[in-house]
């Protein structure tokens, strides 16, 4: 992911909703979630649904299929995890163990303060 792509996923995320929307979609899985059952779960009105969604797909966070009559939109689970390398990218000057997924934390993005960590 290039700077000018995660810019555009930040300040796509810096929205409540959106954000919120993201979150579910995420947990809804690959199989995603109808407008309609979005903003009910997000307690906003269709139309409102409607601009966010088209905020997060133009940033390339979510994507949209149709199914019969109804669009369902889902994560863009390359694209979120993209973020995240992006975000964790320079963390502890390249840390192999760092780098390779955000599960894998090592102790230098420990959160013990230095006094609490001999090694710091």
């Amino acid at each position: 992911m290039d700077e000018r792509q995660a810019l555009m996923s930040f300040a796509a995320l810096s929205q409540e909703t959106r954000l919120a929307v993201v979150r579910t979609l995420v947990v809804a899985g690959p199989e995603g979630m109808a407008a309609g059952a979005i903003a009910e779960k997000m307690n906003v009105s269709p139309s409102n649904i409607s601009f966010h969604l088209k905020e997060l797909e133009r940033a390339g966070l979510i994507g949209q299929r149709r199914e019969s009559r109804s669009i369902l939109y889902s994560a863009n689970y390359d694209a979120l995890s993209g973020l995240v390398t992006f975000l964790m990218h320079d963390c502890c000057m390249g840390h192999p163990r760092v780098l390779g997924t955000p599960e894998s934390k090592g102790d230098c993005c420990s959160t013990e303060t230095p006094e609490a960590n001999p090694h710091a």
